[in-house]
């Protein structure tokens, strides 16, 4: 089967997607998109893999599922298009990126930015059906995104992991916390931003350990 990604992460990960899950995972997606109405587009599917190439990664910002509303999805995680109105999560990591970096705050969520600077937004799963928020959970997305982490943390060094929320340092627990720089902190959301999110300070963090590494740090 053809699969349309990047190809420094088709070569990572073709091992993969030769497994019966992920053949099992795509005819399944495949069949839901004829079937009911799924976000992000099929074209966005792995746009996280497509705007940051294996080679490119230096930091990987784990999310749980696309979002499930008409115009939000576009296959990277806590991002929407430039005029879609920004989510409450993605305004929150933005008010701590000023508090942290002194920034002021974007008027758009669109992330991609970030990603063509080496950031992995990354979603666990990676389709959802419209209005039905972890719909395909369960499916095979987090087998396959599990085996990106563990390929990202067994054959990289002087990576940098945001993770936010149990759900995300769950999902982690893999990493090896002796070759990359594991940062964790409660989810952006209104119902936890407040918790210890706002203060985290990890934007910082994540660029003074990409320069003690002689990496270029990211312009959040």
């Amino acid at each position: 089967m053809e699969i349309h990604i990047e190809e420094t992460w088709k070569a990572a990960l073709n091992a993969e997607f030769e497994k019966k899950y992920f053949q099992t995972l795509a005819k399944h997606v495949r069949a839901a998109y004829l079937q009911k109405r799924i976000f992000p587009a099929p074209k966005d599917v792995f746009n996280a893999f497509t705007h940051c190439p294996y080679n490119n990664v230096k930091v990987v910002i784990l999310g749980q599922d696309p979002y499930h509303g008409p115009g939000q999805a576009h296959g990277l995680s806590f991002s929407v298009p430039g005029g879609t109105r920004i989510p409450p999560s993605l305004r929150n990591i933005f008010k701590e990126i000023q508090n942290d970096l002194g920034h002021k705050p974007p008027r758009i969520g669109n992330l991609m930015r970030w990603a063509d600077q080496g950031v992995l937004l990354l979603n666990s799963t990676l389709t959802v059906e419209q209005g039905n928020a972890g719909s395909h959970q369960t499916i095979g997305w987090e087998t396959f995104t599990d085996a990106v982490i563990e390929t990202l943390s067994d054959n990289k060094q002087h990576l940098v992991f945001m993770l936010w929320g149990r759900f995300a340092q769950e999902k982690g627990k893999k990493i090896d916390y002796t070759k990359h720089l594991v940062l964790q902190a409660p989810h952006p959301s209104p119902l936890s931003a407040h918790n210890g999110f706002f203060g985290c300070k990890h934007f910082s963090k994540a660029n003074r350990y990409l320069s003690k590494y002689g990496l270029e740090p990211i312009e959040w």
